[in-house]
């Protein structure tokens, strides 16, 4: 943060994956693990990856259809 090269590195933070997070959290409702485990929790967060992804492939599909 005190460099310029870092400073330039912490403001892509908005660019990358954190509004992908703000999503899933806020959007979707996801803020907890349900199941318990390494195993679960990663199968649960692989499901809501999945159905983020599928959600934005369909909005694409919609969108170009519309067109």
């Amino acid at each position: 943060m005190k460099t310029s090269a870092g400073r330039t590195l912490y403001k892509l933070r908005k660019q990358t994956v954190e509004p992908v997070f703000a999503i899933i959290k806020e959007i979707m409702g996801f803020r907890r693990f349900r199941l318990r485990g390494w195993e679960k929790a990663s199968l649960e967060w692989t499901l809501v990856c999945v159905s983020y992804n599928l959600k934005r492939l369909f909005r694409r599909k919609t969108f170009a259809v519309a067109r």
